[in-house]
């Protein structure tokens, strides 16, 4: 080496190139990978109507139980919107409050100190524009101070009259468009109107009580009814699955006579928990000539290769017997039998009952011979409980709702195409009703009025049991 040499060689400056946050992906995952958990990147969550009982029951503690199952990002924010003249550190004992007696994870302290640190509250109205501006400089403080990086989601938990208010206010403020780079997103409470029309206008105003069949089976009970009939999609994604959904919702047949195989029904007292309970004229704010259905049952048809024939039944109803969601398959007696009457004279028919909730899992139904020298069969169950199978329950209801909203995976969010399919099935029905009669009568406790149990055994059927 001569003397002349570059003696500044050895510290000559390394750049390496840094990617920005929002570009960067660990390189050891794989999207299509679904075994690992799910964990939403920087966003964070605002909540208008925070102070009703959905939000305080359910909402609040779902982001807590997220949170407390690692599940959130570091800086998650909540921003709370209502008419409360209520500062930020109220909102957050409310939160608190309803954590405590609502979550179901433990309360761990550190957990909660850090949700804390990013909960804001903006009191106001609906259209207060002055509430709005406050609403967006809470956002952009949250973004510099919490890095939730743009990402906000919008959460109406209002009644459905306001639905276009608060959005045309979301638009009108900036609210509505994302910086480049970063999404905001907007989920709407069931039910989206109360018939095909308003469905598709955004016009959708409550009565006394929207009713059982609007509530529970144009939103839930057709949703499980597509699920259960559709075809294998060709991906699990939400493209593909509305694709198969929406060939079973316009494959329904209504059926001819809606008095026959229709029944609503409206609670009278009863008993209930070993507790006496009113009718539901009897309930505060509700008018004594309301005819408003909280029991509702139908009987559908799907006009496809597959299922042409077989009926399906739709039931819903509050004050009923036991608070249960199920789908029940029930088979077709073989058209042969070995046996002899007697042997099965205690045989029922075979089924699979898919049990939603509360105890999630299925039931298989079949005939068994009973041990013995004698030729006698009888029913027995195959049962599969998820909390009895594995260590983890399964996450509530409002919980994976929130986590899917902010992952941005929309294969349970219903579209707007089966939310106006599902109006199509039901108004027909709700046009019946309104012109023919009241609702039948049943005692709080029952599982429904008589009218229904009649409206199966015409079909030489009867209702399960849960």
């Amino acid at each position: 080496m001569t003397d002349n040499a570059p003696a500044a060689q050895a510290s000559e400056e390394v750049r390496v190139p840094v990617l920005p946050a929002a570009d960067w992906a660990n390189p050891l995952r794989d999207a299509r990978d679904r075994r690992l958990p799910r964990i939403a990147g920087p966003s964070g969550l605002v909540i208008f109507g925070v102070t009703g009982d959905l939000s305080r029951k359910k909402l609040m503690p779902a982001v807590y139980d997220l949170a407390n199952r690692g599940l959130l990002p570091p800086g998650f924010s909540l921003v709370g919107f209502a008419r409360r003249e209520w500062e930020d550190q109220d909102f957050a004992q409310v939160v608190h409050d309803s954590v405590r007696e609502h979550a179901r994870t433990p309360f761990r302290e550190e957990v909660w100190q850090q949700l804390a640190e990013g909960m804001r509250f903006i009191p106001g109205d609906f259209d207060d524009d002055t509430a709005f501006k406050q609403l967006k400089d809470a956002v952009e403080e949250l973004d510099a101070s919490r890095g939730t990086g743009g990402n906000f989601a919008f959460y109406l938990s209002v009644p459905p009259k306001f639905f276009p208010k608060v959005v045309q206010q979301l638009k009108k403020h900036g609210l509505a468009n994302p910086p480049e780079g970063s999404w905001r997103r907007a989920v709407i409470e069931k039910p989206f109107g109360h018939d095909l029309a308003s469905a598709r206008g955004g016009r959708a105003g409550y009565y006394d009580g929207i009713g059982a069949a609007r509530d529970v089976i144009q939103n839930h009970l057709l949703q499980l009814m597509a699920l259960t009939a559709m075809e294998e999609p060709i991906a699990f994604d939400a493209e593909a699955l509305l694709t198969e959904k929406l060939k079973v919702l316009k494959s329904v047949r209504l059926p001819e006579d809606l008095g026959r195989h229709t029944v609503r029904g409206q609670y009278a007292e009863g008993w209930q928990g070993g507790e006496k309970v009113v009718g539901y004229l009897q309930e505060d704010g509700i008018d004594p000539k309301s005819k408003t259905d909280t029991f509702a049952a139908i009987k559908l048809g799907i006009d496809n290769r597959r299922w042409a024939g077989v009926p399906f039944y739709l039931r819903t109803g509050k004050r009923l017997g036991r608070r249960v969601t199920e789908i029940a398959v029930v088979f077709k007696r073989a058209p042969h039998s070995p046996f002899d009457s007697t042997a099965t004279e205690e045989l029922g028919q075979n089924a699979i009952v898919i049990r939603v909730q509360p105890d999630e899992g299925m039931t298989v139904r079949f005939g068994s011979k009973v041990p013995g020298t004698s030729m006698e069969i009888r029913d027995v169950s195959m049962d599969f409980a998820y909390g009895e199978s594995f260590t983890e329950s399964s996450p509530e209801a409002y919980e994976r709702l929130i986590l899917d909203v902010l992952l941005g995976d929309a294969n349970l969010f219903p579209r707007h195409q089966e939310v106006e399919e599902s109006w199509k099935i039901l108004d027909p029905i709700e046009e019946y009703w309104a012109a023919h009669g009241r609702p039948a009568q049943y005692a709080s406790g029952s599982w429904g009025p008589r009218e229904a149990d009649e409206m199966l055994a015409r079909d030489g059927r009867s209702w399960r049991r849960p």
